[in-house]
This record gives structure tokens, C-alpha cells and sequence, in this order.
């Protein structure tokens, strides 16, 4: 009898399961999905809202795709799990029975019982639905003489999130002001600074950027829409619309009740097996017994979902695979100037580490270099405004290279475009003068820039 798999959720993590689950077996395979019918690019839909592309632009697969390779779409919530006879309970009605589940379920805003915080007005962003209720919001159309409701917002949360939606909002015209609880940008995660660079650079962009300023309440005007907000020191800031990009936490509220094992998320161990037999979780709302050694226990970025999916293909076709997602790895963008961080880069270096910190005189570009103080190894590396080639900076981190041999090979790393300037013989120089180290540029990386600089 053919083995029937079915998947809650078609983000990254669930769609790269089911799509290594087709690769490797004929099991038949469901993905059930209340957000979209199809597939899609979460951190696209910026651009959607932004008039970049269009929403069928962000899917990677043409929609026979999912016929083609056998994997069956039910578009609908499920609302009830029964573990003892493995079936699911649809919203429209629908029985779905598995022999093996995978909870690929996802995020959503974090709220932290804000007075005033499930107003109109008031959202996260994080699915198609959130776009779509950023869109009903501060669509100016259908009112009157076609003129914007929202004239100014306030985005609660220094993250990445809340810096893509003041770019949305920015381009639409609306006033943006950022609350943000640190002393700097994304302080706990962010080194001095890299925070300072990423607050110049919002400001630039005429954001209000207001550092150790915290949400209190959020009020409604006589319409019952947002009208202002009060922060916790005294001060009103006048407001149509408030975006809560404060983090996100797994989308676990349908789960709870049952015999399913849950903390924060769904607690599994390092093969994505929770408490129910045959039941497994990965993406977003997994949560780790035991973490891989030197990470979390949650790991909610695209790159690891896409591991975890893989990862548990293979568990599921037989051949048991333990989660192993390498180094750290994350990208972003900050406006634009982009982020790569590699290895560990801690907002504040560890017992034992030393750090090396590069910035261009123009303000816009930096890196940041993490090594053991004793031995020199090379930990990490952050870097603004210079992309770097991802298997260059991983091979390096596997082979446990040095500080200066990272160095004195930047150029073999840099990924940008060919007649791009190349900053190597700056940060060497760098690096020579603030350390005890003397480096040379690796001669075919001095080649490369003296032909480049013709």
C-alpha cells in the first residue's frame, strides 16, 4: 500500500521536504496550506507592495509544476489533529488521513499584550495576508478625493522585518517612525559598529528613529482605527497605521491542548521527531531538545528551513539523517546596502575573541572580523556593502583558517561585479596597523586588483 505523507505548511521548509521526498520515493505526498494555494517567495513580497514585480513573479515553480511531480495541494486550515488515528480535520469539512505528518507551520508577529494591539490599523508582516492587509490599509483609493488615509506610521521593533516595512512604507509617501527598546539598531545582535552604519543609513532615508523608546498603548480615534500611539516616557506620536515587527514566534495556538509536546514551539530532536509517533516538525516552529552544538535552539531563517526540509527528505525515504546545517550563515538588506554575516559575530565579543573592524570613509561599507585572541582562528565575519562568495568564507571556516590567511585572501572571497572598486589593500593596511599581524594580499588576489584598477 503507497505510503501517504502529508505536510502542514508550504513555506521553504515544507515545500523543499516534499520535494525531496518526490526526488527520492513514490510515496504520495499532500501539502495542506490555509495562506496560499501555491508556493511562493516570503521575502518577496516586499517588492510586491513596492510595485517591483507582480505576486505570481515571487513563485519559483509555474503552477503544473505540483501536478507534474505528484504533489497534491489542498488549499485550507486545519483545525484538529488526532494522533491516535492519524487524521486531520480541515476547516471546509474535509477528513485527511497520513501515515507520516510533517508540522512545517511557520511564524507569525510576535504581540505582548499591548493595549490597543488588535485595532484596525494595527498588524505584523509576515504572510500574504498581512501584505494584503497592508495594502487595504494604506491604499489610498475609495477614499476621499483619493487621498492617502495614512499619513504617518509607527513601526514597533528594530529588526529586519521593521526595516523592510519602513522601506514598503517610504514608498508609498508615508512618514515612518521606528521605535526602537535598545540604546542602538538591533543591539542584540549587532556590534557597535555595524548598529551605528545601519542607524546613519536609516536616517538617511528620513526615517525618525527613535533608540530606547518603547510602545505603550495604542489608541483608537472616534472611527475605532488607530489614531496615536503613547510611548512609555510620556510622548504621543500621531499614527494611522502601527506595524509590530517585534520577532515572531511559531504558529502553535491550534496545536495546543492536544498531547503533541510544546514549549515556545514544537519540541523535536535532531531528527525532527516530536513525541507522536511518525510525527515530525521543522522550519519556524521547531524547537530543539538538544541544539546542534554552538546553535539554537530555534533557527528561524530561510536557509535552515530549506536544510531542515532536505534534511528530513531523507529521514522520511528511509536512510535516518540527523539535522547538521553547518556554519551560521544570514543575508539581508538594509535599505540598500546589503548584510552577509558568517560564523559567530556577536553584538559583544566572548571570553578569548578579538575583533577587527573595517569601515569605508564614506560611511556605507564595513566588515567585521571575529577571531580567537590565543590561536588567531578566524570565527566570523560580518559584512556591509561588500558581497562575499558564500563557499569562499565556508571552505574557510571549515578548514579552521587563520585571521590572516582570511585576510590576506579577500579578494578570492569578494563576489562583486568586476568594475566594482575593490577595498582589499585598504582593509589589509587596516588590519597591519590595528593588530599584530603583518599580512601581504595573496599575489593572485594583487594581481586581480591591479588589472581591475586600470
Amino acid at each position: 500500500m503507497q505510503e501517504h505523507i502529508v505536510i502542514i505548511g508550504n513555506g521553504i521548509s515544507g515545500v523543499t521536504c516534499a520535494r525531496h521526498i518526490r526526488k527520492r520515493s513514490d510515496s504520495k505526498i499532500t501539502i495542506i496550506s490555509g495562506e496560499t494555494e501555491h508556493f511562493f517567495s516570503r521575502t518577496a513580497l516586499m517588492y510586491v507592495y513596492m510595485g517591483h514585480m507582480k505576486f505570481e513573479h515571487t513563485k519559483p515553480y509555474e503552477d503544473h509544476f505540483w501536478e507534474k511531480n505528484r504533489i497534491d495541494l489542498v488549499h485550507g486550515f486545519v483545525e484538529d489533529i488526532s494522533y491516535g488515528t492519524k487524521t486531520l480535520k480541515i476547516r471546509s469539512g474535509e477528513d485527511v488521513s497520513y501515515d507520516k505528518l510533517v508540522l512545517a507551520v511557520g511564524s507569525k508577529p510576535n504581540k505582548f499584550g499591548w493595549t490597543g494591539q488588535d485595532l484596525p490599523g494595527v498588524q505584523g508582516l509576515y504572510s500574504y495576508q498581512d501584505l494584503e492587509l497592508l495594502e487595504q490599509n494604506t491604499h489610498p483609493y475609495g477614499t476621499p478625493e483619493n487621498k492617502q488615509r495614512v499619513k504617518r506610521a509607527v513601526i514597533v521593533g528594530g529588526g529586519l522585518i521593521g526595516v523592510e516595512l519602513a522601506e514598503m512604507l517610504v514608498t508609498r509617501n508615508i512618514k515612518v517612525t521606528f521605535l526602537v527598546r535598545e540604546n542602538k539598531f538591533w543591539g542584540n545582535v549587532l556590534p557597535k559598529g555595524e548598529g551605528e552604519l545601519v542607524k546613519r543609513h536609516i536616517i538617511e532615508h528620513h526615517i525618525d528613529l527613535k533608540l530606547e523608546s518603547e510602545l505603550d498603548v495604542i489608541h483608537a480615534g472616534e472611527d475605532g482605527k488607530v489614531s496615536h500611539i503613547m510611548t512609555k516616557s510620556g510622548e504621543r506620536i500621531d499614527c494611522e497605521l502601527v506595524g509590530l515587527t517585534a520577532g515572531v514566534s511559531p504558529n502553535v495556538e491550534f496545536l495546543k491542548g492536544g498531547d503533541l509536546a510544546l514549549q515556545r514551539g514544537i519540541i523535536i530532536n535532531q531528527y525532527f521527531e516530536t513525541n507522536q509517533k511518525d510525527v515530525y516538525a521543522i522550519g519556524d516552529c521547531a524547537q530543539f531538545d538538544e541544539p546542534v552544538v554552538g546553535r539554537r535552539n530555534m533557527e528561524q531563517v530561510w536557509y535552515t528551513g530549506r536544510i531542515m526540509g532536505e534534511t528530513l527528505a531523507a529521514t522520511l525515504c528511509g536512510e535516518k539523517t540527523k539535522y547538521n546545517p553547518g556554519h551560521w550563515f544570514n543575508s539581508a538588506k538594509f535599505f540598500d546596502i546589503e548584510y552577509q554575516t558568517y560564523g559567530w559575530v556577536f553584538a559583544n565579543n566572548r571570553e578569548g575573541e578579538k575583533s577587527f573592524y573595517w569601515e569605508h570613509e564614506k560611511g556605507k561599507m564595513c566588515m567585521h572580523f571575529v577571531y580567537e585572541g590565543s590561536t588567531g582562528k578566524f570565527l566570523g565575519l560580518n559584512t556591509f556593502g561588500i558581497r562575499m562568495r558564500h563557499e569562499v568564507i565556508n571552505d574557510q571556516l571549515n578548514h579552521e583558517r587563520s585571521i590572516d590567511y582570511v585576510i590576506s585572501h579577500l579578494a578570492d572571497a569578494n563576489f562583486d561585479p568586476e568594475f566594482y572598486t575593490l577595498h582589499e589593500p585598504e582593509i589589509a593596511a587596516a588590519f597591519n596597523s590595528q593588530t599584530d599581524y603583518k599580512v601581504q594580499l595573496k599575489k593572485k588576489s594583487w594581481k586581480r586588483i591591479l588589472r581591475l584598477s586600470k
